[in-house]
């Protein structure tokens, strides 16, 4: 095993191995302090941070943070790397690694084409030793693109998770934030609610309640119940109108075993949705995006399942779980589990940013909810901030919920109106086939022109022509 030492203002410090040395370079976060896995000192961690910078890339090819023997996600890491993909970088340590994801001559096909060359500790670690800025200019340069009813992720467009979350599952509660969210021009990333009692049949209630919505008002978006993934599967064998599977990840074996799931059980769960055929048509290809995963820095913890690492580097090895699934959409529940993990608005800030940029890098499509326990040093102004931190960003979609407050989960998130702040004031607009259809329905004034709007799925557009 190798040591990795550096000295600051005459003080020699050793850090015993590289998941030491990236625990100690993480910036300041309560959940690594309560693993006691944090630097002591700001010195200790500047220290790590530029012993960090030195490490060659092809050093994590070599030395695993959680061991390949007893970890499937660590050999789904390994096992699943692409050397050629990440040749043009393979030669850069990762201080190098950062200059050169600045550089301007960088651009989007370039970070698509590395993608699969690169390993969440390859991305988490060059996160480490990059400002907030650093973090936002590279994330927008990526541009991951997913399909089931509609285009999610293209430049300029901003996609928002319509949560219309109700504490009984109230139809006509659940209706009624629907209405509101549609009339915001929320609902184009997915409408998903958290159902308040977790049961396969109420499932399928909710699953048949929103697809009639989305049936009756030709509405070119996907429907999510955010129940366990088995649950879905046995809605699937059971009839009901699933578009998206979703699922709570983490980025180790024995934290995901916390959550019930494995990554066999993920990959029957695909196949099941695959098989119901149920995305758009475009060019004669469906929209075959139909996983949605949540993460959260902390969870590893919360299930003793993070061997010893620091919170960041076991949430970016989640994205390489979902990665594998090819998912519609992928959402980091940033300040969700509480202050015992991100203490304060600062944290959560640099986190969301932290969590958007390593997945935007691995190649997947990063969405964020926005949000904080009413518990944490945080308040709604924090969040205006980091809403616009990922706005400008690129990021792929945020939460939109009635008043911010979220009844059922009691946090505090983004509202509609917060979303159409963020498009106003950074000229973003929602999903192509989705703004076309918020033109059509006169939702929108001066919005796209569904008549010539050539980059919606065929489908769609016939759904167009046949009402108009």
């Amino acid at each position: 095993m190798t040591t990795y030492k550096h000295t600051v203002g005459g003080a020699n410090y050793v850090f015993e191995d590289l998941r030491t040395l990236m625990a100690r370079a993480t910036p300041l976060r309560s959940g690594d302090c309560l693993a006691g896995v944090a630097a002591a000192t700001a010195e200790e961690r500047v220290a790590a941070q530029m012993a960090l910078a030195a490490v060659p890339l092809r050093r994590f090819l070599d030395e695993a943070v959680v061991p390949y023997e007893s970890d499937e996600v660590t050999r789904l890491i390994m096992d699943t790397h692409d050397a050629e993909a990440f040749a043009p970088v393979a030669h850069l340590s990762v201080g190098d690694f950062r200059n050169w994801l600045l550089a301007e001559d960088v651009d989007a096909a370039t970070l698509s084409a590395l993608a699969p060359g690169l390993t969440p500790e390859m991305v988490a670690a060059v996160s480490k030793i990059m400002r907030n800025q650093d973090l936002i200019l590279a994330a927008k340069k990526c541009r991951v693109i997913t399909r089931f009813r509609n285009t999610i992720g293209l430049s300029g467009k901003m996609s928002t998770r319509l949560q219309p979350n109700h504490p009984t599952d109230d139809a006509a509660g659940i209706a009624a934030s629907v209405l509101d969210g549609l009339m915001y021009g929320s609902g184009d990333a997915v409408i998903g609610i958290n159902p308040a009692t977790d049961n396969v049949p109420q499932v399928i209630r909710l699953l048949e309640m929103l697809d009639a919505i989305i049936q009756r008002y030709e509405i070119p978006t996907q429907s999510c119940v955010l129940t366990h993934v088995t649950n879905t599967i046995q809605a699937i064998e059971r009839g009901a109108p699933v578009d998206l599977v979703f699922q709570s990840i983490a980025g180790t074996e024995a934290a995901n075993r916390g959550f019930g799931i494995d990554l066999a059980v993920l990959g029957e769960a695909r196949a099941a949705a695959l098989s119901l055929r149920r995305g758009a048509d475009f060019d004669g290809v469906m929209g075959d995006n139909v996983m949605y995963f949540e993460t959260g820095q902390g969870s590893a913890l919360s299930a003793n399942g993070h061997h010893g690492c620091d919170q960041q580097t076991i949430e970016a090895r989640a994205y390489a779980v979902a990665r594998h699934f090819k998912p519609l959409l992928v959402n980091t529940v940033v300040g969700f589990i509480g202050p015992e993990y991100l203490y304060d608005g600062k944290q959560i800030i640099r986190a969301g940013l932290e969590d958007h940029f390593c997945a935007k890098l691995l190649g997947l499509p990063m969405g964020c909810d926005v949000c904080y326990t009413n518990h944490a040093e945080a308040d709604q102004n924090d969040m205006d901030v980091l809403l616009t931190l990922l706005g400008v960003a690129g990021c792929n979609f945020v939460m939109g919920i009635p008043g911010s407050d979220d009844v059922m989960l009691n946090y505090q998130t983004t509202s509609f109106h917060d979303a159409l702040y963020v498009r106003e004031v950074l000229g973003l607009r929602p999903a192509p086939e989705f703004d076309a259809w918020l033109a059509y329905m006169r939702i929108t004034a001066g919005g796209a022109d569904f008549r010539l709007a050539d980059s919606l799925s065929p489908a769609f557009q016939r759904v167009l022509e046949n009402a108009a």
